[in-house]
C-alpha cells in the first residue's frame, strides 16, 4: 500500500472529492474547507492511498507574546479500514517536522485519559503527557 503524505492548501479543494468514513469528525463541508486553508496559520496534511484520503493531521500556529511559539495539533483522524498502519504516526512526525521548520518550539497535542491508543503513540513520538481532570495534554519541545 503505497500512503502519500500530502500538505494541502488554498486550492486543493478537490483533494477531498473522495474522503473514507472517520477520517474527519464530520463530512467536510466545501465552504468551510475554503476558509480553513485560506488561515495562514493552519496547517492540514492529509494521507492519500489510491486517490482517497484516508487520514488527517491538521494544526494551528499559536504565537504568545510572552512564551514560545507553539504548534497545537487539534485534530488527527485516520479511517478504521486504515489504521494500524503507521498512518497516524507519519502524519504527527511530519507536522511536527513542519511545526520546527515553522519556528516552533512546542508541539501540543490532547486527548482523552483513557485513549490509550492515542496516548501509546504520542509517548512513542517522545511527547510528555500531563493528565489533569478528564483531558491528557501531551507537549514535545522541539
Amino acid at each position: 500500500m503505497q500512503v502519500e503524505i500530502r500538505k494541502v492548501g488554498p486550492g486543493d479543494e478537490a483533494v477531498f472529492d473522495r474522503v473514507a468514513e472517520d477520517v474527519f469528525d464530520e463530512q467536510v463541508n466545501p465552504s468551510l474547507l475554503t476558509a480553513y486553508l485560506a488561515e495562514s496559520g493552519h496547517h492540514l496534511l492529509v494521507a492519500i492511498v489510491d486517490g482517497e484520503v484516508v487520514g488527517q493531521c491538521a494544526a494551528v500556529i499559536h504565537r504568545n507574546p510572552d512564551k514560545p511559539t507553539e504548534l497545537y495539533i487539534d485534530n488527527l483522524g485516520v479511517a478504521p479500514a486504515f489504521q494500524r498502519r503507521s498512518i497516524a504516526r507519519k502524519l504527527l512526525a511530519r507536522m511536527v517536522a513542519l511545526g520546527k521548520t515553522l519556528g516552533c518550539e512546542e508541539v501540543w497535542v490532547g486527548t482523552e485519559p483513557d485513549n490509550v491508543a492515542a496516548r501509546g503513540l504520542y509517548e512513542s513520538l517522545g511527547l510528555r503527557g500531563d493528565e489533569a481532570a478528564n483531558f491528557a495534554m501531551y507537549v514535545y519541545y522541539i
